[in-house]
């Protein structure tokens, strides 16, 4: 609740079939027992509806050619991590696209929203830097000069080539 002073602030989402409600609660650091990324996406595949296989493969596939690791969250995340039923036909598939190298980010978000336009779902997610900033793929994709872009620490608009340069590691 607002005003606790301490602990790790958690959220769980229950499955569509408990109603879809979110939990929300506070735990004392010490008890973690451990931290993980997210899944990536050609483990969480398994767990996906058929239809979406190929949209998976697709991206699978564009990520080894740009260089670029591909971890999903959301529905298909949460169906992954705990085998229940997460992921329905409104779902969207939610991917967090980390550059670890020089790559082409421009090219790499036109062929994300090539891969969409056959997509049985909508794609959603964030481009992750090397610097751990990340920004909305779509708001890149849209050429705007300045970005909305996420910290751990902080939620800033910077130009669009600062952006650049920190995903790089320049």
């Amino acid at each position: 609740m607002p005003g606790e002073a301490s602990g790790l602030a958690l959220g769980l989402p229950l499955p569509p079939s408990a109603g879809k409600k979110r939990i929300s609660l506070l735990v004392d650091i010490n008890h973690v027992a451990s931290v993980a990324r997210p899944p990536l996406l050609r483990q969480a595949r398994a767990y996906a509806p058929r239809s979406w296989w190929p949209t998976l493969d697709r991206l699978d596939a564009l990520t080894l050619r740009h260089a670029v690791e591909a971890r999903v969250f959301g529905s298909l995340a949460w169906q992954s991590l705990t085998g229940l039923d997460y992921v329905t036909d409104r779902s969207d598939l939610d991917v967090l696209f980390e550059f670890q190298g020089e790559a082409d980010i421009d090219r790499f978000v036109a062929d994300v929203a090539a891969i969409e336009t056959g997509a049985p779902m909508r794609l959603d997610g964030e481009l992750m830097g090397a610097d751990g900033a990340a920004v909305n793929w779509r708001e890149f994709h849209g050429g705007a000069s300045e970005l909305l872009v996420k910290r751990i620490e902080s939620v800033v608009l910077i130009g669009r080539h600062q952006f650049v340069s920190g995903a790089m590691g320049s």
